[in-house]
């Protein structure tokens, strides 16, 4: 055998390949690890109500610190995948606001960890159902989702167009159409209507965002480990 054969590195497992991977991995247990915890909670917090509680509410009361850390984790996480992205996008079409997309929706999530949702509906339990003053913190976390989730519809689109540019029809199609559905969702929760088809829809649009996420996620780490 010869020298050239035996020293050979296997596909996919170049250094910056095996950093790129490692942080794309982020972008694959992010979303799963957000709805798993959230889900939990959701079910097992006296007095909260999927039907009219967003999950934000889940950071007030004795356990909201489980919420917070869910928030600012997989932020974090969604941090680290948004610079695996752009390893694995460049060069091409969406290879620098693709990722940087990505990247406002893991600071929108920090942030709105750190600045905790006003309790509401009367969640957590002996919180009154009329709608109060809305504190500094509050206001800073309804401005926080809304950047983030700005930057989150604003990547669908982006990467869209850059699956379009390699011929990936279908892949194009879904991340349009998740961008669509998520911008719809949050129109609904943002008109105020509180209804119960309105909290679930917004529910379950963010429920599909993250899995889009994963996806790519993990399209992204095939690409990397078959190049």
């Amino acid at each position: 055998m010869s020298s050239t054969a035996s020293t050979a590195t296997p596909i996919g497992c170049e250094p910056a390949d095996r950093v790129t991977k490692a942080l794309l991995g982020y972008g694959v247990i992010a979303g799963p690890t957000y709805v798993l915890v959230g889900l939990a909670q959701a079910l097992t917090r006296p007095g909260f109500d999927l039907t009219r509680h967003e999950w934000s509410l889940l950071a007030n009361g004795r356990f909201g610190w489980i919420q917070i850390a869910n928030f600012v984790v997989c932020g974090a996480m969604t941090l680290a995948f948004a610079v695996g992205l752009r390893r694995a996008l460049w060069p091409g079409r969406g290879a620098t606001w693709g990722p940087r997309l990505v990247g406002l929706y893991g600071l929108g999530l920090i942030a709105a960890g750190v600045f905790r949702a006003d309790p509401s509906l009367g969640f957590p339990v002996g919180t009154t159902d009329v709608p109060g003053a809305i504190s500094w913190h509050g206001m800073l976390h309804l401005v926080s989702a809304m950047i983030g989730f700005a930057g989150l519809v604003g990547a669908c689109f982006v990467l869209a167009a850059r699956y379009a540019a390699d011929g990936r029809t279908a892949l194009a199609r879904a991340s349009r159409a998740v961008g669509v559905v998520f911008l719809l969702a949050l129109a609904g929760v943002a008109s105020g209507q509180g209804s119960v088809a309105v909290n679930l829809g917004f529910t379950g649009a963010v429920v599909l965002a993250w899995g889009w996420l994963s996806a790519v996620a993990i399209d992204r780490y095939r690409v990397v480990a078959g190049r």
